[in-house]
């Protein structure tokens, strides 16, 4: 079992752009659970509360060049890319603005060198093969793909780790493992490790089980370096957590993982940090969140033409 909270150790906090972002994200996905209990947002959603550190420590690792690849718990890393809470709030509501006219959705986005799916381990091998691409028109380019522990049960992720790996691309590959495939914990759904995994066909594994910003990416920094300049695959995986449910209500986890899973929650380490700083700065983007919301919704619903 975890440490309790308090005698956790309290990382210091970020500065101050990596502090608003980490809260926008936050308080965007709060702001989503809020709007799907009033019925307002169709189908389905899913939060990343717990995770959002992962994108914001990778953001400036990644640059314009680069592809990323998101999957169904998505909203940080479009958000961590391209800090556009409206155009993704206006896609998840359908209304004027929508990134992609408001036929995405929640999971489904298309911007420049960003694509977002829900289907699990689909993005592996397009990543892959953009990947290949990269390799032979824009050297130093790579492509990140982010995918979760259960996606590692897909095939297609051990047919794209098998061709990263033969033709040596530049593909870097975020796994965020927070111990649970949808209701089903990891341990009870996978043999091996995702280390071994990624291993056995020579993919060089990387694993983080911290959530200090500064650390992660001075830690990351040489090693993504490795994949651009010498197109070696990588995989790195962060021991995470997740603090809310598979999607809206469906949390079958005993009260004490859920607990764990709260105990490392950056929000609440940060606050006990840095009460005075943290509290001015989530205070800021809660009502910053709110202010979008309110002129969101009231916008027109998006009018898409499929001949336009």
């Amino acid at each position: 079992m975890t440490e309790p909270s308090a005698v956790l150790a309290r990382p210091p906090l970020p500065d101050d752009g990596d502090l608003d972002l980490l809260l926008l994200i936050r308080h965007f996905e709060l702001a989503l659970l809020d709007l799907f209990g009033q019925g307002r947002i169709n189908g389905t959603t899913h939060t990343c509360l717990g995770q959002e550190y992962v994108p914001v420590a990778l953001r400036p690792l990644l640059g314009e060049m680069d592809f990323l690849f998101s999957n169904h718990r998505g909203h940080g890393h479009y958000l961590a890319r391209f800090e556009d809470p409206a155009g993704l709030l206006a896609e998840i509501l359908g209304r004027e603005g929508a990134v992609c006219r408001g036929v995405g959705g929640s999971q489904h986005i298309l911007r420049d060198r960003y694509m977002s799916t829900g289907v699990q381990g689909e993005s592996l091998p397009v990543a892959t093969g953009v990947a290949l691409h990269l390799k032979h028109t824009s050297p130093g380019a790579l492509a990140c793909v982010y995918i979760g522990d259960g996606t590692w049960g897909e095939g297609a992720v051990y047919e794209a780790l098998n061709i990263a790996s033969l033709w040596r691309l530049p593909l870097l590959v975020v796994v965020e493992n927070n111990g649970i495939a949808q209701s089903t914990p990891t341990a009870r759904q996978m043999a091996g490790t995702i280390r071994a995994r990624a291993q056995a066909f020579g993919v060089r594994h990387h694993g983080i089980d911290t959530s200090d910003i500064d650390l992660i990416r001075d830690d990351l920094a040489p090693l993504l370096s490795e994949v651009r300049l010498e197109n070696r695959p990588l995989v790195v995986e962060f021991a995470t957590h997740r603090l809310g449910p598979h999607s809206k209500g469906d949390d079958t986890r005993p009260r004490e993982a859920v607990r764990d899973a709260e105990a490392h929650d950056w929000h609440r380490r940060y606050a006990e940090a840095d009460p005075g700083r943290f509290t001015r700065a989530d205070e800021a983007r809660r009502a910053h969140v709110a202010a979008i919301v309110q002129e969101v919704a009231a916008r027109p619903l998006s009018r898409w033409d499929p001949c336009a």
